[in-house]
């Protein structure tokens, strides 16, 4: 069991298949359309070599891209800063470059099986990540209005806790038909999906989080309701996700994106990367050898893009922070939409205006991280009580607690190995109250809180670098970490998602194409940039000419049968 509040559905049951749908949304199977022979499409040879722009190197550009370069066009990608996006992967100053840090993504869930199959195409590996009780984690500890908690499993912990997992566990089956719902998942049963869904979204696509917890019986009690959003599930506390639409949290538990998380050996920025340099056994008009760093000058992406407008023939032209100026036929755009209203001069041309009115009633939600590289685990050693005896306890834990740290993750790589400890992972509020001080500043008021828990513990003397930080929200090509729908807000995302689907727009709104993990249903997941990359490389292909083969049908392809459900406007 990963969570420390646990779902509605126990994982025991090794008769249930695994999860490998992402999302009631758009319930299509990317993992299946990445693995037929037949390919994911093809175009008309006279568009071969055609120019395509693609702004924005992240994981979602990088598997267009590299899927473009496949069918025989030519990918131009734009970065404004590194390859990777929120896959960022850092080392510390003066260290073994093996100690790294994650300061975006770092934990991926078996449900995310179209990002699978890239981890896998390209040859990384991936291990269990130390979530609060996970099967990984030596030891949690849960530190609630002073006092502290030590637990291996979630019956270690005191009744109430237990009390709370079951109130979730009643609240998502009376609210949403959540076993229903995740068996209908795990069996691919479309109809099903959409058959629940459909009468989900229009209940609940008003509700808070908050208010649909408010709403059941089970969490009538204050303190219930303050315990679970302190303590959460799978990843820890979920109180930040509070104001948002309860159908965003609906997403990820039914598909347990929230639980049995893995990491990825080496950093998780290594996968844009490879992909970058990686050469296709299988490609269409480009020699063997070609990848997406040799179709590029320097083996670089261009430079940020300045300006998007469009010119005569509904073309798209693209000016990047060198001056350079290019006209592309396609385009696609991977970057935080943000972007499009402030970094970028944009013409209100690129999209219908209710496309720019969902662009900009995203809500994006904010994180920070800080790291410190330690001589070893030492939070393995044993730890003794006020006589010198010893307790069978660890030093330290994974923690969970309502001080300025909120989550601290424990890293290692063996017990004899320099090691890295998360001493704070924050959302939102969370997030803001580190955004005035420095790394140093953070640094020592984290050391503070964890002191006040562990006070025998002295984890400044283990410290062998300086702290490594992020607040996403201070980032200026990302000014957030993720988008997450507020109530009211399915409308929006319903028209980001199906952009791609541009035979419903007028022509001279066609060409350029949404994508990126804000486009998709379930943001904060790498495998909503994947699936949005492979929608947007489906409406390339359409917009050239292009088809699928019969026997592998594309998102498009199937757009009327599974369409995500339209609330009226009116």
């Amino acid at each position: 069991m990963t969570s420390t509040v646990p779902n509605a559905v126990e994982h025991a049951d090794e008769q249930q298949p695994p999860i490998t749908m992402f999302g009631p949304d758009f319930p299509y199977a990317y993992d299946d359309f990445l693995a037929h022979p037949a390919g994911l499409g093809q175009i008309p040879a006279t568009e071969h070599g055609t120019e395509v722009a693609v702004i924005g190197g992240g994981l979602s550009g990088i598997v267009a891209a590299y899927e473009l370069m496949k069918m025989g066009l030519k990918p131009v990608v734009y970065e404004a800063d590194r390859i990777g996006g929120r896959l960022r992967t850092v080392g510390f100053e003066g260290c073994d470059p093996s100690l790294t840090a994650e300061m975006g993504a770092m934990r991926f869930p078996p449900s995310s099986t179209a990002l699978q199959h890239y981890i896998d195409l390209v040859g990384l590996e991936t291990r269990p990540f130390p979530n609060p009780l996970a099967e990984c984690t030596p030891s949690t500890v849960v530190d609630l209005k002073g006092e502290t908690h030590y637990a291996k499993t979630l019956d270690d912990l005191p009744q109430v806790y237990r009390d709370v997992a079951d109130a979730w566990n009643r609240c998502l089956e009376e609210g949403a038909d959540f076993s229903d719902m995740n068996r209908a998942i795990r069996e691919r049963n479309v109809e099903r999906i959409r058959e629940i869904w459909s009468r989900l979204v229009e209940k609940l696509d008003n509700q808070t989080f908050y208010g649909f917890l408010c709403e059941s019986e089970a969490f009538r009690s204050f303190r219930h309701r303050e315990i679970f959003g302190q303590v959460g599930f799978g990843t820890g506390g979920w109180d930040t996700d509070f104001p948002n639409s309860i159908l965003e949290i609906l997403r990820v538990v039914y598909t347990e994106a929230d639980d049995h998380h893995r990491g990825i050996v080496g950093g998780s920025q290594q996968l844009p990367l490879r992909l970058w340099e990686r050469e296709p056994e299988k490609i269409v008009h480009w020699p063997y050898g070609t990848s997406l760093k040799s179709l590029h000058v320097d083996g670089e992406p261009r430079p940020a893009v300045t300006r998007l407008h469009r010119t005569a023939g509904n073309r798209i032209t693209v000016t990047d922070a060198n001056g350079d100026i290019r006209t592309y036929r396609a385009a696609i755009f991977t970057a935080q939409s943000w972007m499009l209203l402030s970094k970028i001069q944009c013409d209100d041309s690129l999209f219908p205006i209710d496309h720019w009115t969902a662009i900009e009633r995203t809500h994006y939600m904010e994180s920070s991280k800080l790291f410190v590289p330690v001589d070893r685990p030492f939070w393995l050693d044993e730890a003794v009580d006020d006589e010198g005896n010893p307790t069978g306890r660890d030093v330290m834990s994974m923690t969970l607690t309502d001080r300025m740290t909120r989550g601290t993750y424990l890293l290692d790589d063996g017990p004899d190995k320099p090691a890295v400890i998360c001493l704070s992972y924050t959302w939102c509020d969370d997030s803001l109250k580190w955004l005035p001080l420095s790394a140093n500043e953070r640094m020592e008021v984290m050391l503070k809180s964890l002191g006040e828990i562990y006070p025998k513990v002295d984890i400044r003397k283990h410290i062998i670098g300086n702290p490594v930080t992020v607040s996403w929200e201070n980032e200026p090509y990302f000014m957030g970490a993720f988008k997450a729908n507020l109530p009211g807000h399915y409308r929006y995302q319903r028209r980001l998602f199906t952009h791609f689907m541009q035979d419903r727009l007028p022509a001279d709104k066609r060409g350029i194409f949404l994508a990126g993990d804000d486009i998709s249903w379930t943001a904060g997941w790498a495998e909503g940039a994947v699936q949005t990359a492979l929608n947007a490389v489906w409406g390339v292909m359409h917009h050239f000419g292009g088809e699928t083969d019969p026997a592998n049908p594309g998102p498009g392809d199937v757009y009327d049968e599974i369409a995500p459900v339209e609330l009226p406007e009116d």
